[in-house]
C-alpha cells in the first residue's frame, strides 16, 4: 500500500463512483456524509417524523427507516413530506417492501439480494429502482455470511464477506443496473477493516462504512472510533453510520467528532479538558460536561479547553480559541492563550457564554 493511501490520503475516496441520493451525493470526493437509523416504529409517523427532525439538528445528513410492513412503507411517503433530509428504506426478505418503499418516495432502499428472494424477486425490485432512478445499497454482515463462503474460507472472514458483498452487487450488475453502494459490517473490528482495506482495491462503488452491533454508548464509541478511524484514514469510505445501543442522536454527536478528528469534517465546537488531578479546585468534571452541553448549538469552526487549575491552565490551553481554567473559588478567563479576566467560580460558564456570543456574532 502506497503512503497516499497509508496516510490518510484520498485516492480511493475521489475515484469512488458519485451516487446521488435524494439532493445529496457520495462518492466521488464528496465530503463523508453522517448517517443514522430511527429506532421508532415506522408507522407511527408523528413518533418517526419528530425522532429525524431531532436527528437533522444534531447533524444527521441521511436517516434510513425500517420498512417491515405495508403500513411502513405507505408511511415514507407521510414522513418523507416532514423532512429535509434523503430517507433511505431498510428492507429484509419481502421484496414487495422494497418496491412499495420506492413507491411512497424512498430515496434509497437497503437490501441483501441473498434475503430478498428468487431472481425474479430481486429482478423485480431492481426494474422498478432503474425506472425511478434510485440507489440500492447493498448491504452484507458478518452474521449472515451464506454458509458455503462460511466453509470456503474456513469460517467468517474479511475475505468471505468481501465476496458475498461482491456476488450481491454483481448480481444487479448483470440486470443492468449499477446506481449502488456497498455495505459490508461486523461487530470484529479489525475484520471490519481489512474486509474493507479488500473491497476497495476490488470495486470503485462508493462504500457506507461502520461496525455493526458496536454495543452500549461507551463500548460502541470505542469500538467505531477505532474501526472507522483506520478505514477512513485510509482514505476509504463515503458515508459513514455508528451504530450505538442508544440515541441515534449520540451516533450522530460520535460520528462528527470522528469526522473532525480525522480532519474530514469542519465545523462545531472542539472540547478539549485535562484530567484531574490532586491539583483540581473546581468541579471540573461537571464543568466540563456543562461547557461540552452550552457549546453544541453554536456553529463555530474553534477549540474551547477547559482545564481545571490555574497553575498549568493557561500553558495547556494557549492552543485552543478559549479556554477556562479553575482556581480556588474563582477561574480564570483565556483567548487565545491568554488571560484576559479573572471571574468567580460561579460564573466561570457564563463568561464563557459570553465570549461564545460576541465571537459567534464577530463571524457571522
Amino acid at each position: 500500500m502506497d503512503s497516499e493511501k497509508k496516510y490518510g490520503g484520498k485516492l480511493y475516496r475521489e475515484k469512488t463512483r458519485v451516487v446521488q441520493i435524494g439532493d445529496r451525493r457520495i462518492g466521488g470526493g464528496n465530503p463523508v456524509l453522517i448517517q443514522s437509523m430511527t429506532n421508532t416504529k415506522t408507522e407511527d409517523v408523528q413518533a418517526t417524523v419528530a425522532q429525524i427532525l431531532e436527528l437533522e439538528r444534531a447533524g444527521c445528513e441521511i436517516v434510513r427507516c425500517t420498512v417491515p410492513t405495508l403500513a411502513a412503507a405507505e408511511a415514507l411517503g407521510k414522513i418523507r413530506r416532514q423532512i429535509h433530509i434523503p430517507l433511505v428504506a431498510d428492507i429484509h426478505f419481502d421484496y414487495r417492501m422494497a418496491i412499495a418503499a420506492m413507491e411512497n418516495g424512498a430515496d434509497k432502499i437497503r437490501i441483501n439480494p441473498g434475503n430478498i428472494g428468487s431472481a425474479d424477486k430481486v429482478k423485480a425490485v431492481v426494474d422498478v429502482a432503474r425506472e425511478r432512478n434510485i440507489p440500492i445499497r447493498v448491504g452484507v454482515n458478518s452474521g449472515s455470511l451464506e454458509k458455503a463462503l462460511v466453509e470456503k474460507y474456513g469460517g467468517v472472514t474479511a475475505e468471505g464477506i468481501v465476496e458475498s458483498a461482491l456476488d450481491k452487487v454483481h448480481m444487479i450488475e448483470e440486470l443492468g443496473y449499477g446506481n449502488l453502494v456497498i455495505s459490508i459490517k461486523s461487530s470484529d473490528v479489525l475484520m471490519c477493516v481489512a474486509a474493507h482495506e479488500l473491497l476497495a482495491e476490488k470495486t470503485d462503488y462508493p462504500l457506507h462504512v461502520g461496525i455493526t452491533e458496536a454495543g452500549t454508548v461507551q463500548s460502541g464509541n470505542i469500538k467505531s472510533a477505532i474501526g472507522l478511524g483506520l478505514i477512513l484514514h485510509q482514505g476509504i469510505g463515503d458515508t459513514v453510520r455508528v451504530s450505538l445501543t442508544g440515541s441515534p442522536v449520540e451516533e450522530i454527536k460520535s460520528a462528527k467528532l470522528i469526522l473532525r478528528t480525522l480532519g474530514l469534517r469542519k465545523g462545531g465546537i472542539e472540547v478539549v479538558s485535562c484530567p484531574t488531578c490532586g491539583r483540581t479546585r473546581i468541579d471540573l468534571i461537571g464543568l466540563a460536561t456543562r461547557v461540552e452541553k452550552l457549546v453544541e448549538d453554536y456553529p463555530l469552526d474553534i477549540k474551547v479547553a477547559v482545564m481545571g487549575c490555574a497553575v498549568n491552565g493557561p500553558g495547556e490551553a494557549k492552543e485552543a480559541d478559549l479556554g477556562v481554567a479553575g482556581g480556588i473559588g474563582e477561574g480564570l478567563l483565556i483567548k487565545k492563550g491568554e488571560i484576559v479576566r479573572k471571574v468567580p467560580e460561579d460564573q466561570l460558564l457564563a463568561a464563557l457564554k459570553e465570549e461564545l456570543d460576541n465571537w459567534n456574532e464577530t463571524v457571522f
